[in-house]
């Protein structure tokens, strides 16, 4: 066991919790930080950013929804003597273009790869878990998924695979060093696929409809998003839309030594979990 304390941020999040559970059943020494820890952390609050990220030897980072915070933090965490860096960021970033989707995340990516620290980056593609948790959870337990996406494909990660990934390269120093990785399930599927996957397995009359981007943003708004974050979801359709994250790659068996998990084991767990009955 390793005396080396390893820093989890979003530890309360999708991934981060995940994440934390692996290393500490390596026997990982974890700082599970997030704005309710003892220490707290929080991204807009940098005051606090020193105690958290003391004694610190690698850092699990996923970025704030806004560009600009990592570039501080990576400062912080090179003079507190962090060695290594592991950022969450989304697939196929490379592609995005003039997007004005995920200016967070390749603000992020510029930060951590722009440092003097050992890094690697993670690009996950869209989460299985998205499906049976926010957003998508609620719409498909009353029957319905509205969504601005046709017949463009998106290979689902399993949040169990990109924790196993995590995991595994936080532990790893200097195998995974200068690495980005592309996270993707097998294959890739339309939404319309995976809604009709998700009624089958269920044995509940969910269907897919396809709107649009607009259609989108005012039914988000509608449901108490702000106006910001609904254009900013639907960005990300208008986005996928145009095949920038529809491939699908190898990269969890090269990390893991195993193929990734299928979106129909995702299907299988959760409705074993009645996730789709209001």
């Amino acid at each position: 066991m390793s005396n080396d304390i390893t820093l989890v941020l979003g530890a309360t999040g999708n991934t981060g919790r995940r994440v934390a559970a692996r290393l500490r059943l390596r026997d990982t020494p974890v700082r599970a930080a997030s704005r309710s820890s003892h220490p707290p952390f929080d991204w807009f609050h940098p005051a606090g950013w020193d105690q958290v990220l003391r004694g610190v030897t690698v850092a699990y980072v996923v970025p704030p929804p806004v560009p600009g915070p990592v570039h501080d933090l990576v400062a912080r965490a090179e003079a507190a003597g962090v060695r290594r860096l592991v950022l969450l960021s989304g697939h196929g970033a490379d592609d995005w273009g003039d997007s004005a989707f995920g200016l967070d995340m390749r603000s992020a990516e510029d930060a951590v790869r722009g440092s003097a620290l050992e890094w690697t980056v993670l690009r996950a593609s869209n989460f299985a878990q998205n499906f049976d948790g926010h957003p998508f959870r609620v719409p498909l337990a009353a029957g319905e998924l509205a969504l601005p996406a046709g017949a463009v494909p998106e290979p689902f990660i399993d949040l169990e695979d990109v924790a196993d990934v995590a995991a595994a390269v936080l532990s790893e120093p200097g195998r995974h060093a200068g690495r980005v990785y592309e996270l993707t399930g097998p294959r890739a599927l339309t939404w319309a696929e995976a809604v009709e996957l998700i009624s089958r397995a269920s044995g509940l009359p969910i269907v897919y409809r396809r709107i649009s981007p607009a259609e989108y943003t005012a039914t988000l708004v509608q449901e108490g998003w702000s106006e910001d974050e609904a254009q900013h979801l639907a960005e990300m359709f208008v986005l996928l839309e145009r095949g920038a994250g529809a491939w699908t790659t190898d990269d969890v068996a090269t990390v893991l030594g195993r193929a990734p998990r299928t979106f129909e084991d995702f299907v299988l767990r959760a409705t074993a979990a009645d996730a789709w009955r209001c």
